[in-house]
């Protein structure tokens, strides 16, 4: 990757709808050689893909929560990715370090649909002894990529 590949992605964050010419006219390249980057960044793998980023509260999610999970004994990532698949409200997961086994970040329609939500949770994660759940109240920050294009060119 070179400084106009990071500066095509930081066009793309801002805005994933620009064109080819758009995005051309800011970094100084033409429509085709946009596209052909476009083209090797994906093929490459470096832009996993594309997609809509939805506003919770204007579709009908007012509730979302940050839940540790804690397990009995060991359980491995991909028991817990399958796992956490069945629960629709789970938007995010990943394993951590510290004393949880992994978080997940819930969005639900209210709080009783977060409560049915975790219990799915518990239900279908057949070893975790207990959660800890967080509740949102207001997002202070809500990226989709890196600040600034943190992109720091490789030694």
């Amino acid at each position: 990757m070179d400084a106009l590949d990071r500066q095509l992605i930081a066009c793309l964050i801002e805005d994933g709808r620009a064109s080819y010419a758009a995005i051309g006219e800011r970094i100084g390249l033409s429509a085709p050689a946009v596209k052909r980057r476009m083209d090797r960044l994906v093929e490459d793998g470096v832009i996993a893909g594309f997609t809509a980023i939805l506003d919770p509260h204007l579709v009908g999610w007012t509730t979302e929560a940050y839940v540790e999970v804690h397990c009995n004994g060991t359980i491995s990532p991909d028991e817990l990715r399958e796992a956490f698949g069945r629960v629709p409200e789970v938007h995010a997961a990943a394993t951590v370090s510290g004393q949880a086994d992994a978080i997940l970040h819930i969005v639900a329609k209210d709080v009783r649909d977060l409560e049915r939500a975790l219990e799915r949770v518990r239900v279908e994660t057949h070893n975790v002894d207990h959660t800890e759940t967080a509740i949102v109240l207001s997002r202070l920050i809500d990226r989709h990529g890196p600040a600034g294009i943190g992109l720091a060119e490789s030694p």
